[in-house]
């Protein structure tokens, strides 16, 4: 398969032979990358490490069930995208895997549109999950080259606090505090407070999630009318 054909891989998990050799040939003919197992040890033991993916997962199976190693990947912290498949199956195991994650729960015999929608919808999410991942990393990252004031510098300024606000908080002055933010900005690779502000609040990834604010340090009281405000820098 040419890699720029690649619309993602799918780990199949049936012990039906059948079920395997039909939907491995009619999913790899739509661009899909495919690796069957025959229960979820095989899969444990020998599936490759591939992204984007879904796992297509047969529920009932001999000495295995697909809700298992649902809930065992989960608890694992493995979490690609799974789309269950049943012959027959209780109200209370859709629920159940619905509850527990699963992208799709669909009863056989179904529709290979039926499918490819689900398989797509699925490696969408898994795309959007590497894409958290690696833009947590690369803010960890950054974050690691501030020193520890620069931290609590930046831990204010995403909050949206000035320069002299920044500057009582911790006793210095409002000129060292505007060092301290150029340098925030640089490590952080932004060219304004403006983008550092987006990063902040952008998506799922946060820095107002990865960056706590020193727990001894105490949030400025706002300026009130009276006093005429005071200036953001």
């Amino acid at each position: 398969m040419n890699f720029d054909d690649f619309k993602g891989h799918i780990y199949l998990i049936d012990d039906d032979p059948s079920i395997r050799r039909s939907l491995a040939f009619s999913l790899s003919s739509l661009r899909y990358s495919i690796q069957s197992f025959e229960n979820p040890t095989a899969f444990l033991r020998d599936a490759l490490p591939i992204t984007p993916a879904v796992i297509l997962l047969d529920v009932h199976m001999p000495d295995a069930n697909g809700l298992n190693l649902q809930r065992d990947l989960h608890l694992a912290g493995r979490d690609t995208p799974i789309i269950f498949m049943s012959g027959e199956s209780e109200p209370a195991e859709i629920i159940q895997a619905l509850k527990t994650g699963a992208e799709d729960f669909l009863l056989k015999p179904f529709g290979l549109q039926a499918l490819v929608q689900a398989i797509d919808l699925a490696l969408q999410k898994d795309k959007d999950l590497l894409s958290h991942r690696i833009k947590t990393k690369r803010l960890q990252e950054r974050l690691k080259s501030l020193t520890e004031k620069e931290r609590e510098i930046c831990s204010w300024m995403v909050k949206g606090y000035g320069n002299k606000e920044i500057a009582n908080l911790n006793g210095s002055a409002a000129s060292t505090v505007k060092l301290h933010r150029s340098r925030v900005l640089e490590k952080m690779g932004c060219a304004s407070l403006s983008e550092l502000l987006e990063i902040a609040t952008d998506g799922d990834t946060t820095l107002l999630d990865i960056l706590k604010t020193p727990t001894a340090i105490q949030a400025p009281r706002m300026a009130t009318a009276t006093t005429g405000g005071s200036a953001r820098q």
